[in-house]
């Protein structure tokens, strides 16, 4: 069974609506695929759910284990529900509390460990080592980047004509499952990743040709909040993206309130970071254009920043 199909299996093609706003500010039409409307409010669904099935086919998993910043411990921990296995889910100290409480509510043993996401990661490695668990890393796991590009699959479907899709990169999985399902079948499509200016470590290694790792990731983008590339993942990333962008905490925030109040969606930082290059639009856009809106987990005091007085 594909990607597709299991994904399929579980829940429709995420939608894919017309904002009106955003496309009169490029004169052209712009589409938001709202992957904050499944399960768990992230993407991170599709690649959780296809690793952990390819993983108990190919051997017996008593529990799976995973190091996040919270949108992907929350998929994790929900695929390991509707799959029957355990989940223990480590995130850094100070975590994301709406991704948290998530991640508990399904049932996942969550500990919080780490300045950061590194920190969080080896805490899970050494666990997954010490009794033999299923590590499932979102960076690394080629089953995790199948899964997000079911997204791209159902793009070509919903929308054929589809000139550009802006994406925002964390760890890069999204980025990579996307394009390379896009390109896959038009290599014409502007594929443009989205960076928070204060974690710019995809965007420096698709720029420089080399891994650049930073020492911290401080934005208010926790999906965006990564330090530590990958040599594969960069290779990809420069083989299928067309353009890096970065944006600043400011113009999330200015993101997250236009999607709201002109569509009417609630929007994390990460998610809203592809309308941010589209109101900043600092490259040409060839439309018809497509923002992944990744997820619509809002920590509380970002929500206080965006929206004080909601």
């Amino acid at each position: 069974m594909s990607a597709l199909e299991r994904v399929r299996a579980l829940f429709p093609p995420s939608r894919v609506v017309r904002s009106p706003s955003l496309s009169r500010a490029v004169r052209t039409d712009v589409y938001l695929k709202l992957e904050n409307e499944l399960p768990t409010g992230s993407f991170k669904v599709r690649g959780a759910y296809v690793a952990l099935r390819a993983a108990m086919a190919r051997h017996q998993v008593a529990e799976v284990v995973a190091a996040s910043t919270g949108n992907h411990g929350a998929a994790v921990s929900w695929a390991a529900r509707q799959l029957g296995v355990g989940a223990r889910i480590f995130v850094p100290l100070g975590a994301n509390r709406t991704k948290t409480a998530r991640i508990a509510s399904l049932g996942a043993v969550l500990t919080e460990v780490g300045a950061d996401i590194e920190g969080s990661r080896r805490a899970a490695e050494a666990h997954a080592a010490a009794t033999g668990a299923f590590l499932l890393d979102d960076a690394t796991n080629a089953d995790v980047t199948d899964g997000a590009g079911t997204i791209g699959a159902e793009l070509i479907e919903q929308l054929p004509a589809i000139g550009t899709v802006i994406v925002p990169v964390g760890d890069s999985a999204l980025i990579r499952g996307v394009a390379s399902a896009v390109k896959g079948v038009r290599r014409d499509v502007r594929i443009i990743g989205v960076q928070a200016r204060t974690a710019p470590a995809y965007h420096d290694s698709w720029r420089t040709g080399r891994v650049v790792t930073t020492e911290t990731a401080d934005t208010i983008a926790d999906g965006l909040a990564t330090t530590t590339p990958t040599a594969p993942n960069v290779e990809a990333v420069r083989r299928l993206v067309d353009e890096m962008v970065l944006v600043t905490d400011d113009e999330l925030i200015g993101a997250m309130r236009v999607l709201r109040e002109h569509d009417g969606i609630v929007a994390e930082p990460a998610a809203a970071a592809p309308v941010s290059v589209i109101l900043r639009a600092p490259v040409a856009l060839p439309g018809p254009v497509v923002a992944i809106v990744s997820g619509g987990n809002v920590a509380p005091e970002v929500e206080r920043r965006a929206w004080p007085t909601a």
